[in-house]
């Protein structure tokens, strides 16, 4: 098997529908959105899905979009691939991106991020 890394996108990266896909069909990835909306107190997955796009731009709701949505994205693969998710050898992320990284390495909890 080749070599895999995982990178992890920054903010800029968000757009109103994004997700919603993943919550849909994968229960791993609506836990997620759960998840977030009682650390955030506002749900997220309503915010990630429906918009408005100028509400999930701002840096304090885009930010824990992107995260979100990226993790749920590995449930995702993980789901489908779960023999690349235990090949990862390393990952790294742009900006917010380390964040998720991080979380995703383990050495963050989701919460804490």
């Amino acid at each position: 098997m080749s070599r895999i890394a995982f990178l992890f996108p920054g903010q800029g990266a968000q757009t109103v529908g994004m997700g919603r896909r993943l919550a849909e069909s994968l229960p791993s990835a609506r836990r997620l959105y759960d998840r977030a909306a009682e650390v955030l107190g506002y749900d997220l997955a309503k915010l990630c899905f429906e918009g408005p796009a100028d509400e999930l731009d701002s840096t304090v709701c885009s930010q824990p979009a992107i995260f979100v949505t990226s993790l749920a994205a590995l449930e995702a693969l993980r789901a489908e691939s779960p023999d690349v998710v235990l090949a990862c050898e390393a990952t790294a992320g742009l900006s917010l991106g380390e964040y998720t990284a991080m979380a995703f390495a383990g050495v963050m909890e989701f919460e804490d991020a």
